[in-house]
């Protein structure tokens, strides 16, 4: 989805790892019911004291989305660490949840509502509406894949092409595991349907009537800028001449791959993260998949041109797995976990990040208190197995409340959230 027309570019190259930008979005529910509610504009005019489509305290700044039913919290400029910005995010939920409180609301976390009916659906009515009513138009923006989908973006700075290619091989090779750590949407419709990370499901068929848009969600191996704008941004505003003659839609944004350039910020923003139950979880998994990144980049296991050699094909049905079984999956091409040092003919994708939590916290580039959430993530495993815990395997609409409420309660307190024994 678009970014916000306010954002502000990134002035000059800053470099590989040398700044960070983390994006988080949140659903406003009903304080008793759950329910969604449109409400994210009436919120962002109560604290900025005007009616805008975004409102900056300090570190950081509050967005509207797509759907008017969510907020999103971002670094406000590149931050040089993400030291504090957890603290800074939950300072800022608690901003927004007491002045929801005033009108009977709270924020709910996670990557998809449980029950939301998407056709339903608000869209943001002000301001940029011009972009959003083109995809609705074109797409139809009243279906999961738009309506009802929350992710954890992480954004990292590039300078030049070697730069660039370097990133860009890394966050490609290691984004198809990425739900292993991070799936948080197993309910949909009320239901569980076996899938751990819903969301991805239904956000890779959300534009499926211009297929070039999202490709295979799995970017292409690509060297140099000027390749991945012949072979990823060009093919894209071809298809989509035809359906917006005006160019609203003309811009990088319009990328829906899992990980996109954004050259207006020398930036490469991942997407594939489902939000977590607190901004310290989301910040805890951003700080691993960057040092992991940092390792890719380094050739520590592999080198760029053996990344690059693993087809789209290959890496997008690795993601397919993962998206349905998150860390239970198993990655039976063993030279995918040799790849990151993990010997044996195949494991459990939770080994595999296990392997590199061990890897990564031995090198020291962890503080304590991260390693402590990434230990809750081994121990109780992803968000997504942990909701289906606790909301077992056949919910009625009055259990999976209960158990939203208190993913409602984490969120508020940053307490991470582990499975009761299910309902019975």
């Amino acid at each position: 989805m678009p970014e916000n027309s306010s954002d502000p570019p990134v002035e000059a190259p800053l470099g590989l790892f040398s700044a960070f930008g983390i994006e988080v979005e949140y659903m406003l529910v009903d304080a008793e019911r759950l329910d969604v509610v449109p409400a994210s504009d009436r919120l962002l005019e109560a604290v900025a004291g005007e009616l805008t489509d975004e409102f900056e305290n300090g570190r950081v700044a509050w967005n509207n989305e797509l759907a008017l039913h969510v907020i999103e919290f971002k670094c406000n400029g590149p931050r040089p660490s993400l030291e504090g910005l957890s603290e800074d995010f939950a300072a800022n939920v608690r901003l927004a949840n007491d002045e929801l409180a005033r009108k009977g609301l709270r924020l709910m976390p996670t990557a998809m509502h449980p029950w939301m009916d998407p056709g339903t659906v608000q869209l943001w009515p002000h301001g940029t509406r011009l972009i959003y009513d083109t995809f609705d138009r074109i797409f139809s923006c009243k279906g999961h894949g738009w309506a009802n989908l929350q992710s954890m973006q992480i954004n990292l700075p590039f300078a030049g092409d070697d730069e660039f290619a370097r990133l860009h091989a890394a966050i490609r090779f290691l984004l198809p595991i990425l739900p292993g750590l991070a799936a948080s949407s197993p309910i949909v419709d009320g239901a569980r349907n076996g899938i751990l990370d819903n969301r991805l499901v239904v956000y890779r068929s959300n534009c499926a009537k211009i297929a070039s848009v999202t490709g295979e969600v799995v970017p292409e191996p690509i060297d140099s800028i000027g390749e991945y704008h012949e072979r990823v941004l060009d093919p894209i505003y071809r298809d989509l001449a035809a359906y917006d003659p005006e160019g609203v839609l003309r811009h990088e944004w319009v990328n829906a791959r899992g990980a996109i350039a954004r050259f207006d910020r020398m930036a490469i923003e991942i997407r594939v993260c489902d939000v977590q139950e607190t901004p310290r979880m989301d910040v805890a998994y951003a700080a691993l998949i960057v040092e992991v990144l940092k390792l890719l980049c380094a050739e520590q296991w592999i080198d760029r041109s053996g990344m690059n050699a693993w087809s789209t094909a290959d890496l997008g049905r690795l993601l397919r797995l993962t998206e349905r079984q998150a860390e239970t999956a198993g990655v039976g091409d063993r030279r995918y976990c040799a790849a990151f040092g993990l010997r044996g003919s195949g494991t459990e994708l939770k080994s595999l990040w296990e392997h590199l939590i061990e890897t990564v916290s031995a090198r020291g580039t962890l503080d304590v208190g991260t390693g402590r959430l990434l230990e809750h993530y081994l121990r109780h495993g992803t968000l997504a197995t942990r909701i289906g815990k606790a909301a077992g395997p056949l919910p009625t609409h009055a259990s999976l409340t209960r158990v939203y409420e208190r993913l409602c309660e984490t969120l508020a307190d940053g307490t991470p959230f582990a499975a009761p024994a299910a309902p019975r």
